[in-house]
């Protein structure tokens, strides 16, 4: 079955984009420094190299259904967020202190070992560090270069604009919110709702969908559609990456077991688990969350915490009554018949996945 991303042939199209994009940004930062061979090596193997294309895709259909006509430049424009994602990565697995990313050295470490490598002088640790904060930062600023050089009409770009500035202010203040929550050890629903939506839900769907309605100039009937769409779709998507950094398989997910425990995660998933358990329960879940020495056994005793207290069933009923909400939104919408499809196939394939 051919993936909803490959529809167009909007996968490799947008690869495409990307490609011709960073190659022109390694002309000019060689143009700078021989050295920064590195950074255009780095970007080019993080954005390149993986990734689900999941927003350009939602972009592009929520262009299509709005009434837009195919055309490279749109390709482009929504291959924008591509970069928009790389930079939430970068700066998200540093801050998580993350090793790998899609089965690969996360970014600061990737840098960390090319100083060690090298045997140059200081911490190899700060220099990966300060590299992951510059090349996301860098990563940001590229998207909105890309957004710009798409070839857009000037009309589409002044519509695009608010939305693309209002998802990435939504997706680095969302991501704020988390490291908050994981600081003040906050266990309700509430917060873990509200961590998921602006730093995921928002971003992952409703934005990008939104993104490609100003760019078609939609009427507000296709933007509140969306926005009905877009909104439960994005946080059951993040709901199963919850799922996923718990209980998925490190072989499919890229990511070692257990992280998100490790980490210190306060997600959904944990939130629940959290409000169902006991006393004694409750504060070993409490104390195993966040341990950066956490062993495998000790990960699969949070595991078996959360799965005995009801929060797994739970988040996937949660899942579940999300995406009927979404479905049901779609089918109302008013929207290309062509384009409710792909839609429909996107949603599946942002829900139901394993990595």
């Amino acid at each position: 079955m051919t993936s909803p991303v490959e529809v167009a042939g909007l996968r490799p199209r947008v690869d495409k984009a990307l490609t011709a994009f960073l190659a022109d940004q390694r002309t000019r930062l060689a143009g700078i420094d021989p050295a920064l061979a590195d950074v255009s090596d780095a970007l080019e193997a993080f954005v390149l190299g993986g990734g689900k294309r999941l927003r350009p895709a939602f972009a592009y259909w929520g262009y299509r259904g709005a009434g837009g006509a195919d055309g490279d430049e749109v390709v482009a424009a929504v291959a924008a967020l591509e970069l928009v994602q790389a930079s939430a990565l970068i700066h998200d697995d540093l801050m998580d202190r993350s090793d790998t990313r899609r089965g690969e050295p996360s970014m600061h470490r990737r840098f960390e070992s090319r100083h060690a490598g090298a045997g140059w002088r200081g911490a190899s640790a700060s220099f990966g560090d300060a590299a992951a904060v510059l090349l996301g930062d860098l990563s940001l600023v590229w998207s909105d270069e890309l957004l710009h050089t798409s070839g857009l009409g000037p009309a589409e770009l002044t519509r695009a604009r608010p939305v693309f500035d209002e998802m990435r202010t939504e997706v680095t203040v969302g991501q704020y919110l988390d490291v908050l929550t994981q600081a003040t050890a906050d266990t309700s629903l509430e917060r873990a709702g509200k961590v998921a939506r602006f730093k995921a839900a928002k971003y992952t769907v409703e934005r990008p969908l939104l993104l490609g309605a100003a760019v078609a100039g939609a009427p507000a009937s296709v933007h509140e559609a969306y926005t009905a769409f877009g909104l439960p779709l994005g946080e059951a998507f993040q709901l199963r990456d919850d799922v996923l950094g718990v209980f998925g398989d490190p072989s499919q997910t890229g990511k070692p077991a257990g992280d998100d425990l490790r980490e210190g995660k306060r997600t959904y998933l944990v939130a629940a688990a959290f409000g169902a358990l006991d006393d004694g329960a409750w504060d070993e879940l409490d104390k195993g969350l966040g341990d950066q020495s956490l062993t495998d056994d000790g990960v699969e005793r949070l595991r078996a915490l959360i799965r005995d207290s009801g929060a797994l069933a739970a988040t996937e009923q949660r899942i579940d009554d999300l995406m009927t909400a979404s479905l049901s939104a779609l089918a109302a919408a008013p929207i290309d018949e062509e384009a409710r499809t792909v839609l429909r196939a996107l949603a599946d394939a942002a829900t139901r996945r394993t990595v």
